[in-house]
């Protein structure tokens, strides 16, 4: 039997069909779904795993934060833990009947670490199993055919080089997690995460908030005027003094401008802009150009692994922005010949010559990201959709000629004041045709010559001030990040993911909490070598080489062990310092106001049973309180509720969005107000069930009879015959004649 070993359970599944020549067979082994079929060397069973099916740790003698110290961890032995329990078991099974097993994960670093995790497994039922590997970048027929018709070796190697990863990520996040999380004294759910990748990443935005509180605004002025051509256009010119940084200078010019003068054109010079098409996309450009139409970089990156393993895209993890000589670029837009993008496939086609624009960087392993079939609308969700269409523009862009735009830069002169106005107008679309994404607009100026006067219909001043540098949006960050050599293509946007979930930043663009300020300040004043990304991108180098067999893996865990213990060195030499640093930007992040009643500080307290709230500094003296909710970590922002004066907080628990709680007392007010309204709604349907039935209530019972009448309430037999029979239709909404016919069967 023949073991085929895909990384996910739909890969397995898309794989098999692909390759099998009759319907595949779903056969399930120790609870896990396999599928089969026979073919002329026998039969094949395919198996899907679920990304990493064993994890490292440390021996549960280490778990105790309270008696193990940190640094033990450093040189502590680490072992290897089951996390698929049934995979595992039915690895096992299906390995000791194979005679040969084929690795199909994914062609990187993960993939390679879990395809060898997966053989290990099936080297202890087997141990002289014959095995091979099979590289694709998309999940296509074309392709799997091929990877499958050329099949390599496993590379050692590249498992090696994830398999390092693990190992230093785990040694350094969790002895650095627990030490600063003891030592500012927040166990449980609320530690305080320290990572070799995420902590420099978390500097970065912490450093670029420090840049933005410091920048101290400078007040300028602009000075423009409205024109009127002689066609009776009108357009906006602006004073060539872009700044004005006196308020008597742009006061003198301002007096020089009256309504009804004359604007003349004293320069106009027209020219051609060549709009250069874009490269193909490789991870960090898509997640650039994701993060632009409102992706975030987790869900971006979900969304294309989707779109892979069903076959749409190309492999979403690739450095590489050229396209390789392998691919037929031709055969590719003919795909696309039929559906949505037919008719600027069809004009792809119309080109003798396809040239693609090349990027900076080119690899091997797998090509930029690119449409791997054509897609149909309904196939997807709204979102998928999205980015499938984005990937497949940017795919004809890249084939597509230049956009030319005709600019003008004109002049004029408004007694002795010099004004001046761009304007530029998209002549040929070129590849902006087929990538519409963040087009600028025309910027139209109405038809003149050089000695044409307008006439000056308004002028204006505007103050201003300079605006500190802005905030990191998440596509941006993670170029940063890979400049830096922060990460990897496959890492960086979980990276961003854990700062969130974390409570270190909040907002897109990326605002950093209190604590996260704390900890980083913490971390650059005492141990700045895990605040800097310089030992981060030497091991991301040192892995490179492991990658490339340049150097054994064991030499670089050393390596990184003994930076780590310098880092311990540095740490211990402050232990208490570092404790009161901790804790005293903790106590900030608590902060979130000031007490209308006392004017002491507002902070998030914990009750003596556990629970929390807003509470009074000023407690027993003033008992001033709001409440929380029970879950999830409070992140108090900087946006002040102008009512209450008290800052707007957000509530983070894992796997859901947001909540943004906004201003607690506002929400308090608010909740009261429903608690209410929901009180007097219950007392109206009580008082509602109180009330005796009326003959509407009884009268789909059948034949009224004066004993049903009296039973429900609503009036003796007595009552019923003497009652006016026109009154009781008002109340009842029962037609007289009924009423009447039940008085005449009563009497």
């Amino acid at each position: 039997m023949h073991l085929i070993i895909a990384e996910k359970h739909i890969a397995a599944k898309r794989i098999a069909a692909i390759l099998a020549s009759e319907k595949i067979k779903q056969v399930r082994v120790s609870g896990v779904d396999t599928y089969e079929y026979e073919s002329e060397e026998g039969k094949k069973v395919f198996i899907g795993l679920s990304g990493h099916i064993v994890k490292l740790d440390f021996p549960k003698a280490y778990n105790n934060w309270q008696k193990v110290e940190a640094n033990e961890l450093v040189g502590a032995e680490i072992i290897t833990a089951s996390t698929q329990v049934k995979i595992v078991s039915a690895l096992k099974k299906l390995g000791k009947e194979a005679t040969k097993v084929t690795i199909a994960t994914d062609y990187d670093r993960e993939g390679e670490l879990i395809g060898a995790e997966a053989l290990d497994i099936i080297k202890q039922v087997n141990p002289d199993i014959v095995f091979d590997r099979v590289h694709y970048s998309a999940i296509t027929p074309k392709a799997i055919d091929a990877a499958f018709s050329n099949p390599t070796n496993v590379d050692f190697n590249l498992a090696d080089a994830g398999h390092s990863r693990q190992v230093i990520d785990l040694v350094w996040g969790a002895s650095l997690t627990r030490y600063i999380s003891l030592a500012a004294g927040r166990l449980g759910k609320m530690f305080l995460s320290v990572g070799r990748v995420q902590s420099p990443t978390l500097a970065l935005i912490v450093e670029r908030e420090k840049e933005r509180e410091a920048f101290v605004p400078r007040p300028y002025w602009e000075l423009s005027a409205m024109l009127k051509s002689k066609s009776g256009e009108e357009f906006k010119v602006e004073h060539r003094t872009k700044r004005f940084w006196e308020k008597a200078d742009v006061d003198a010019a301002m007096e020089k401008i009256s309504i009804g003068d004359n604007a003349t054109v004293t320069e106009l010079t027209t020219s051609e802009k060549i709009d250069k098409p874009p490269t193909p996309f490789n991870t960090t450009e898509f997640i650039s150009a994701a993060s632009s139409i409102g992706f975030t970089a987790a869900n971006a990156m979900r969304i294309a692994e989707t779109l892979y393993t069903n076959g749409f895209i190309s492999y979403p993890r690739t450095d590489n922005t050229v396209y390789p000589d392998t691919i037929d670029l031709r055969a590719q837009i003919e795909i696309f010949k039929t559906g949505a993008f037919k008719q600027y496939a069809l004009k792809l086609l119309e080109k003798k010559e396809l040239v693609p624009t090349k990027g900076k960087k080119e690899t091997t392993d797998h090509p930029p990201i690119f449409p791997a079939s054509l897609a149909k609308k309904s196939e997807m969700n709204e979102q998928e959709w999205k980015l499938y269409e984005m990937v497949v523009r940017r795919f004809f862009a890249t084939f597509a000629d230049p956009a030319k735009w005709e600019t003008i830069k004109s002049k004029y002169d408004i007694n002795g004041e010099e004004f001046k106005a761009n304007g530029a107008r998209l002549v040929e679309p070129g590849w902006r045709w087929y990538y519409h994404y963040n087009a600028p607009e025309d910027r139209l100026l109405p038809k003149m010559e050089e000695g044409d006067v307008h006439s000056v219909i308004k002028a204006d001043v505007e103050a201003k001030e300079t605006q500190p540098p802005g905030r990191y949006g998440q596509g941006r960050l993670i170029k940063i990040m890979e400049e830096l050599g922060l990460g990897t293509k496959a890492t960086r946007h979980d990276i961003i993911s854990k700062l969130y979930s974390r409570a270190y930043v909040h907002g897109n663009p990326l605002q950093p909490t209190k604590t996260a300020v704390a900890v980083v300040d913490t971390l650059e004043k005492f141990a700045p070598t895990i605040s800097k990304p310089d030992m981060t991108s030497k091991l991301e180098a040192d892995m490179d080489r492991i990658a490339e067999g340049g150097i054994p893996e064991d030499e670089v865990l050393n390596e990184s062990r003994e930076m780590l213990e310098l880092v311990f060195d540095e740490l211990g030499k402050n232990k208490d310092d570092i404790s009161e640093s901790l804790r005293a930007g903790l106590r900030e992040d608590k902060i979130i106001g000031v007490c209308s009643e006392c004017g002491s500080n507002l902070m998030v307290m914990r009750s003596k049973r556990g629970g929390r709230f807003i509470g009074c500094e000023g407690y027993p003296d003033c008992t001033f309180s709001l409440p929380l909710p029970k879950m999830g970590q409070v992140v108090v922002t900087d946006k002040l509720c102008e009512e209450h004066g008290l800052y707007h907080i957000r509530i983070i628990n894992a796997g859901k969005r947001p909540w943004n709680l906004g201003c607690p007392q506002c929400n308090f007010i608010e909740w009261q107000k429903t608690q209410e309204e929901e009180k007097l709604k219950q007392k109206e349907e009580s008082s509602d069930k109180e009330k005796p039935k009326t003959l509407n209530d009884i009268s789909g019972i059948g034949k009224v009879t004066a004993e049903k009448l009296a039973d429900a309430g609503i009036c003796s037999v007595d009552d019923l015959c003497e009652a006016d029979a026109l009154e009781l239709a008002k109340v009842t909404s029962i037609p007289v004649k009924k009423i009447k016919v039940w008085q005449s069967d009563i009497a």
